[in-house]
């Protein structure tokens, strides 16, 4: 490896390092705002509407973290980040945590030094093509011109998957939503290719979302996620848990409707540890033992968001598939609150 390779991931590592070390819960209390990076505009999961109020699956865990810390869910800065400015962003401190759409990878693990809290939508990579190209598989796209985002795990897995199959494509790197949509739209490429879920954004958007489809391949997983800074466990347990919060109280039927009700006490040990009825979980977190409950009362518990934002009664209709709880079928599942 280079030299000036070494040296760059080495600095990279220093700044989230660094920055991780003040103490990310004092310094947003001080603050008294979270800093949190967002996708630029993805309808269904960060968006601003047209008083410029952000919203969206994850503008949704942003809120609850700073619910969570500050007990106000509109105490946010939203940072709006592209795939290449997000984790720069992080690094620097210039937001305390990125809730983007983002692949957790190894290398941005390892490497890039984050710690990647959970999972909040498992996806996987797909393409979206105009129904007049009339191709219902992407093996078909052999010799396509392919839109992409670069900074993304999607530029490796495109050229894994056209390889593996002994086809060609030309790439057409976009950096934004936006210019994806308006490149693709515009003819400047035969197909645009990211997370699944991000497909159905985009064509949702659409004037005519019916002349679109999105092929059957998805060609990659990608677990997408909250990610906070390497060197700041206190911090990265918060988002972490209120994450799990989240998850949870689906699973236990706690829900924004009875979440007062179930707050009073229930014959069920784990609400009442979740909910800080019983027990000390709020004061391990550095945090009062309502927490949880400001969590929840914000948009309520994964499935309300889920089905708010991007479910199947939205013009994203997305079904929960893996993203269903284990119980159901799916992958989601928080650890215990014990």
């Amino acid at each position: 490896m280079k030299k000036s390779v070494i040296l760059g991931a080495l600095t990279f590592a220093g700044l989230a390092a660094g920055a991780a070390a003040a103490g990310t819960l004092d310094d947003v209390q001080s603050r008294g705002k979270l800093n949190c990076g967002v996708n630029a505009g993805l309808v269904g999961f960060a968006t601003p509407d047209a008083n410029g109020e952000w919203g969206g699956f994850d503008v949704a865990i942003c809120r609850a973290v700073a619910a969570a810390v500050l007990d106000d869910a509109n105490a946010v800065e939203f940072v709006p980040t592209t795939g290449k400015t997000r984790f720069t962003a992080l690094a620097s401190g210039e937001i305390d945590v990125l809730s983007r759409n983002t692949t957790w990878t190894f290398s941005r693990d390892v490497d890039l030094k984050f710690t990647f809290v959970g999972v909040n939508y498992y996806d996987g990579q797909g393409f979206l093509v105009p129904k007049e190209l009339g191709v219902s598989s992407a093996k078909e796209l052999d010799g396509a011109t392919v839109c992409i985002q670069t900074g993304t795990t999607t530029e490796l897995n495109l050229a894994d998957f056209f390889r593996t199959n002994g086809i060609s494509y030309e790439p057409v790197p976009i950096e934004t939503e936006a210019e994806a949509q308006q490149q693709y739209l515009a003819g400047a490429c035969d197909a645009y290719t990211t997370d699944a879920s991000g497909l159905a954004a985009t064509r949702a958007a659409f004037e005519t979302p019916g002349d679109h489809v999105i092929l059957p391949e998805i060609i990659s997983k990608e677990p997408l996620g909250p990610l906070v800074r390497h060197g700041d466990d206190e911090w990265g347990d918060i988002v972490r848990w209120t994450l799990n919060a989240m998850i949870a109280a689906e699973e236990l039927g706690v829900t924004s409707a009875n979440l007062s009700e179930m707050a009073a006490g229930t014959d069920n040990p784990e609400i009442d540890r979740l909910l800080g009825t019983t027990g000390s979980l709020g004061e391990k977190l550095g945090l009062d033992a309502t927490w949880a409950q400001r969590v929840l009362a914000v948009g309520g518990n994964y499935a309300e968001v889920f089905a708010k934002n991007i479910g199947e009664d939205t013009p994203i209709g997305l079904a929960r598939g893996l993203n269903a709880q284990w119980t159901e079928g799916g992958l989601l599942y928080a650890p215990p609150f014990r």
